[in-house]
């Protein structure tokens, strides 16, 4: 055996250990990992307004405090509203259900002729098979929804710390960051925040500005079919549908239609096809165009970026693409060397060849033959030949 073999087979199970050993630490970390990248890019959406407040003399942590303040009155405020508008609006419907199952009773039976009874049909459902596993489940998943949402506030806290952190000490965590770097890469380092702060504040105002267009688009249409609190409910929708990525559309577009049923049952199903017809035109349309001129990048890369980032990361991964792509882009850009294109007609969409005889000239000389100097000059070598 050579000597070397032990040493090698040593050197190779103690690779795949230590590789083991990172995949499982990996697997275990991948949620905190995702709640820095979130509070990393939080971070740098925020760090325009505080460092502006910061230049006029306000240490760095109270301004950082102060914003964070007034998203969370904000976010408390809508959701308080939300709340008491939705509480009324539930303890309505169920007042007025039995009217809303006669009306559709009413409706079936004149469009099928059946004879159908409400009390009918209440006791059906109270007594199917279905309703009662439904609620079995309900009970014994009661600990499993609690779980979760106290999961999701010890997540969402951890982001606002992680965040006020990065925020707050952004210059100390840059200085940091930079000495332990030699001065060139220092300096790609600075312009490769700069421009990751550039982006993901263009992306905001981006978000914000599909925000305010699908609020009144949906507002119109509340107007239009007289459901109540129509200005928050577009605001609800403005929001969630632009800043909760993958299911935002959906969440926002089920109260306007809860709330639409209450006022005729009918106006839910319009509301639902406005949901879906604006989605097709906001997700084709609008967003990429917003997009490219917002955080420069072009709409086919947006796109995929979005749809990379989901594959990935999910609703994190989606919401992140495009301003860490974007940063990705305009940060590689300065690196490629580019040179000049020359005038040539294919590089504007054009051809090469020269161009041949018009359609209608083709198809004329298909139908009366070749010209009269074409059937010369085609006659000229048989003469030569006789004479010679």
């Amino acid at each position: 055996m050579p000597r070397w073999l032990p040493r090698a087979m040593v050197l190779a199970l103690a690779l795949y250990a230590c590789f083991m050993l990172g995949s499982w630490a990996f697997d275990q970390l991948i949620g905190l990992l995702t709640n820095v990248l979130i509070a990393f890019f939080l971070a740098l959406a925020i760090e325009p307004a505080v460092s502006r407040m910061a230049a006029y003399g306000m240490r760095r942590g109270l301004a950082t405090f102060f914003v964070f303040l007034g998203l969370m009155i904000f976010g408390i405020g809508f959701v308080v509203l939300l709340g008491s508008m939705l509480a009324g609006q539930i303890v309505d419907m169920v007042d007025e259900f039995p009217k809303y199952i006669d009306s559709v009773i009413n409706w079936v039976n004149q469009t099928f002729r059946t004879e159908l009874s409400r009390v009918e049909v209440q006791d059906s459902l109270l007594h199917s098979d279905w309703l009662q596993k439904y609620v079995q489940n309900s009970a014994t998943g009661v600990l499993d929804v609690s779980t979760t949402v106290l999961g999701g506030l010890f997540r969402l806290l951890t982001i606002f710390l992680f965040s006020f952190y990065f925020a707050a000490d952004g210059p100390r965590l840059r200085r940091a960051l930079c000495s332990v770097l030699p001065p060139a890469r220092q300096t790609e380092v600075l312009r490769a925040w700069e421009i990751a702060v550039d982006k993901t504040g263009g992306y905001i105002y981006s978000r914000g500005l599909m925000a305010l267009i699908s609020g009144v688009a949906h507002y119109i249409l509340l107007m239009i079919l007289e459901v109540p609190y129509a200005p928050a409910l577009a605001v609800w929708v403005g929001l969630v549908s632009q800043f909760i990525p993958t299911i935002g559309t959906y969440l926002a577009g089920a109260l306007p239609m809860l709330l639409a049923f209450t006022v005729d049952p009918w106006y839910a199903l319009w509301v639902l096809g406005f949901v879906v017809i604006y989605q097709q035109f906001e997700n084709y349309v609008l967003q990429p165009k917003l997009t490219a001129k917002t955080v420069d990048i072009h709409p086919a890369v947006a796109f995929g970026s979005v749809i990379a980032g989901t594959a990935l990361l999910g609703a994190v991964g989606a919401l992140v693409a495009i301003p860490a792509v974007a940063t990705l882009q305009a940060f590689l850009g300065a690196y490629v060397k580019r040179y000049d294109v020359t005038d040539d007609p294919r590089v504007h969409g054009g051809s090469s060849r020269r161009p041949g005889r018009p359609l209608s000239a083709r198809l004329r000389r298909l139908v009366t033959g070749p010209p009269a100097a074409d059937a010369g000059d085609g006659e000229r070598p048989q003469g030569g030949a006789s004479r010679r």
